[in-house]
């Protein structure tokens, strides 16, 4: 998918990006207290975009 699709996702379910890191963006889910990296590549695999949002506690992506 991607990684401007899943950012407008993250950024719905109300994920903040935390910092830059150097390959990644940091996102938080700041009523839970959860993070998680986000690779700065231009398609990001679908396996991936689950667990990034099992990682934050969201609903996986569709």
């Amino acid at each position: 998918m991607k990684r401007r699709y899943f950012i407008k996702y993250l950024k719905s379910k109300n994920c903040v990006l935390i910092r830059e890191g150097g390959n990644h963006s940091w996102w938080g889910n700041e009523t839970l207290g959860k993070r998680s990296a986000v690779p700065r590549h231009k398609e990001i695999d679908d396996l991936l975009a689950r667990k990034i949002c099992k990682d934050l506690g969201i609903p996986p992506i569709k």
